[in-house]
This record gives C-alpha cells, sequence and structure tokens, in this order.
C-alpha cells in the first residue's frame, strides 16, 4: 500500500520486484508467497462486515490472487521469467498449484508466485508460507515485513524500550507467544526444520544482504 490506505502503490511493487530481480540474479531458486491484506482481511472483515468468517476467508484468498498477478506483471516487465500457481482454481489466469509443477519451476531458474492462500479457510498466509516452503523442499523461509525490522519482546511502536532479538527458537515463539507468526506457521516449520528469517523488506537490498551471510533481522531456528 506504501502511504495508501487501501491497493496498490507502484512504487512499492515496482522496489519489490526490483529486489526479487536482485535475487534471482544471484542464481537463488526463488518461490513467493503473497498475502491481500492490502485489499482485505479475512478475519478482520469477517468482524466489521458481519460476514460469516468462511466467506470473508475466501474473499481474502481472491485478493493474494489479485497481488500476485500484479506482481507477475511487473516481474515479467522486468524480464524475469514467471510462473503464477493458485490453491483455487482460476485457470484462465493461474495454474493450478501441483508441488511437482512447482518445483519444476524452480529447477529452470522461473520464479514461482503462490495465490490463493492453502485453499481453505481458517489458515493464515503464514501457513501458506510454511506448507509451500516444506513442499518444495525450500531451504528457508525468508519473512519480509514492513517497517519491521525483527521479532521484539514487545510492540516497538507503543514500547521504545523494546528490544530485538537476533535469534531466537521456535520454542521461544510458541512460548513467549511472540506473535510474528501464526502458532500453526510456527509449528509446522518446526517440525520440517525450515530456518526463518524476519526482516524489513525497507531495507535497501536486504535480500541479497542476507543471502551474504548479513546478519540482518532475526533468525529462528
Amino acid at each position: 500500500m506504501g502511504n495508501q490506505g487501501f491497493g496498490i502503490n507502484p512504487d512499492v511493487i515496482s522496489t519489490v520486484a526490483q529486489e526479487i530481480a536482485g535475487t534471482v540474479a544471484k542464481g537463488v531458486q526463488v518461490a513467493i508467497v503473497v498475502g491481500g491484506g492490502n485489499i482485505f482481511r479475512g478475519l478482520q472483515n469477517s468482524t466489521n462486515l458481519g460476514m460469516e468468517r468462511t466467506a470473508a476467508d475466501y474473499v481474502g484468498m481472491i485478493a493474494t490472487i489479485m497481488n500476485a498477478l500484479v506482481l507477475q506483471g511487473v516481474l515479467k516487465s522486468a524480464g524475469i521469467d514467471t510462473r503464477m500457481m493458485s490453491a483455487i482454481d482460476i485457470n484462465r489466469v493461474a495454474e493450478p498449484y501441483i508441488r511437482l509443477r512447482a518445483i519444476r519451476h524452480l529447477e529452470k531458474n522461473r520464479v514461482v508466485i503462490f495465490g490463493g492462500g492453502t485453499g481453505n479457510p481458517f489458515f493464515t498466509t503464514d501457513t501458506t508460507a510454511a506448507l509451500r516452503a516444506a513442499e518444495i523442499k525450500a531451504d528457508a523461509i525468508l519473512m519480509a515485513k514492513n517497517g519491521v525490522d525483527g521479532v521484539y519482546d514487545k510492540d516497538p511502536k507503543q514500547f521504545p524500550e523494546a528490544k530485538v532479538f537476533e535469534t531466537l527458537t521456535y520454542d521461544d515463539l510458541l512460548i513467549k507467544d511472540l506473535r510474528v507468526m501464526d502458532q500453526t506457521a510456527v509449528s509446522l516449520c518446526k517440525e520440517t526444520k525450515l530456518p526463518i528469517r524476519v526482516f524489513d523488506f525497507n531495507e535497501p537490498k536486504a535480500l541479497q544482504r542476507i543471502l551474504e551471510g548479513q546478519p540482518i533481522g532475526t533468525t529462528i531456528s
């Protein structure tokens, strides 16, 4: 959204695409799970609008598909070969998600964008990221945040004295209830031994610097 209250900011999506392009240029296989909160949040809007949670979650899944299509279009304009895969049947604009096909796209150095969440209500895009990462046997999850440079012991926007963690364990997140990811996602990462790096996507070349081994953000393992 950038500074907007809703929708997609062209400057922001362009910056995101540049960051991804720089990562691809390093020879890294990249798969992306996108959220949809800039358009519609299922849990929040189900309460505000008096909708049934299941219906609201499906609207949220469609919002992620809209974002995925925009990201794909901008990446293609930057010369990056991409494939978008959806957990919801929407064959005119995206391939259905098939695990082995996604892996094959990655082997051909295509950026794979996953839209539609898990395809099921009540599951967040955090859980989608953990699930897809496990399915494609990813080496790590890089969790891009907006203006938050890691995991803190308390909300840094409310408490100036909040301290950022350099490293945490999965159990730290679960026991201390540090809500950087939902607990279903953390449990899945723990089970599959998937390391997570939480970082601020607004930092210049953050993805590339992480891949170079620089200590940016918080590592959870």
